[in-house]
């Protein structure tokens, strides 16, 4: 039912409330101002100053059609200043403290702002009007001091401003959140309309799987183990934290399955720990590195090529190192896409918590990670499932 709503009443359907494009901008804040300068306009016609004569509704309507275009200025620039300074770079990243401070020094100047317009501009654009109005007796010197009239003058400018301030920040964040709450419907709908494909893959593979015994057993092989790699990768790494035994015989599987690729020519050193202390890891954090030496080390290899892959645990400190031959050429020492993508999650899910070193030499690719484990990740947000158990074969 959400869905449906989301798709019925989307974002795309109110292009004057959630447009980008400039004329539904243009649209959508004349609008806003326009509404608020017509409620000011006819609100205080209604509530005339006692320090002003006694004038018709007529001539109230139009005083306050002056003072009301003059006080635009600060709530202009108090609205503006939240809706793209202190919600954006402090309110949204939770930066609540500084938020506040801000909120408070932009309502002080916004207050300052307005008596300071309420004691120059206005007081002679009042002048001028009910003179005209009245004649020059009309006009009466306001008995109060000139500090007691700038307070006063604060706090009346505050009023207005905090309510044009509130509203533009609570429309501003109602739309925030409206158009979060269908980015997560839109994910939603894709991945449960993705889940039909790795249904469809599992069954194919076990099709495959069951040509391919007789005629072909190796190749039989190769998508059993392919298919195991696919069931953890779109299954068991959806979770946030996994034991780290299943990642290691994860690795240990994937490189298996390369194996099999380079016959008996592939030669691996590998050695992993025998207990693993029921400690946990982000899924798929180990995999590029192992990844990337059959990318760029040994499928260039003609010959001999070479894998040598060393996990430990000290403690609850896991010490990593791969080594493979390249073909005479130095990789890039990024490692490409997969070891960039891999060290932003180190440092999203593991800060202060690893040590990571690439070194590329003319004839081999090496890489060393100290990840401390004693204390969780940072999760990452959970993703959906995309997979269904493969059946059994």
């Amino acid at each position: 039912m959400y869905l449906a709503l989301v798709n019925c009443f989307g974002m795309d359907h109110l292009p004057f409330v959630f447009s980008a494009r400039p004329r539904w901008v243009v649209a959508r804040h004349g609008s806003f101002w326009v509404a608020w300068y017509l409620f000011q306009v006819y609100l205080y016609a209604f509530t005339p100053s006692p320090l002003l004569p006694a004038l018709g509704f007529g001539a109230r309507l139009g005083l306050t059609a002056l003072e009301s275009l003059v006080y635009l200025l600060p709530h202009l620039f108090l609205a503006y200043s939240l809706l793209y300074g202190i919600i954006p770079r402090f309110l949204l990243p939770a930066r609540y403290l500084a938020a506040l401070g801000w909120v408070l020094l932009l309502l002080l100047l916004t207050g300052a702002l307005s008596a300071g317009l309420s004691l120059t501009v206005l007081a002679t654009l009042r002048a001028h009007y009910l003179t005209a109005y009245f004649g020059p007796v009309v006009v009466a010197a306001n008995p109060l001091s000139l500090p007691l009239q700038f307070f006063m003058a604060l706090m009346g400018g505050l009023r207005g401003s905090i309510t044009v301030g509130g509203l533009a920040a609570a429309i501003k964040l109602m739309k925030q959140y409206y158009a979060k709450q269908q980015e997560a419907a839109r994910a939603e709908l894709a991945a449960l309309k993705a889940q039909l494909h790795p249904h469809f893959l599992f069954n194919t593979l076990n099709n495959i799987y069951a040509h391919a015994q007789e005629t072909a057993p190796v190749a039989a092989e190769l998508v059993l183990g392919l298919a195991g790699l696919l069931r953890y990768m779109l299954y068991t790494a959806q979770a946030p934290l996994v034991d780290l035994e299943e990642e290691v015989r994860m690795l240990r599987a994937y490189i298996e399955l390369e194996k099999t690729r380079y016959g008996n020519q592939l030669e691996v050193a590998l050695h992993t720990p025998t207990a693993y202390q029921h400690l946990r890891i982000a899924p798929l954090l180990l995999l590029p590195f192992v990844e990337n030496c059959f990318k760029h080390g040994t499928s260039a290899v003609l010959e001999h090529p070479w894998l040598s892959l060393d996990l430990r645990l000290v403690g609850t400190t896991l010490h990593l190192k791969v080594l493979n031959g390249t073909a005479g050429h130095p990789p890039a020492a990024s490692g490409g896409i997969g070891l960039a993508t891999v060290r932003r999650r180190l440092a999203l899910l593991y800060p202060g918590q690893h040590h990571l070193v690439t070194l590329a030499e003319e004839e081999l690719y090496l890489v060393t990670l100290s990840l401390d484990l004693a204390r969780p990740a940072a999760l990452e947000p959970p993703v959906i499932a995309l997979a269904h158990e493969l059946t059994p074969l």
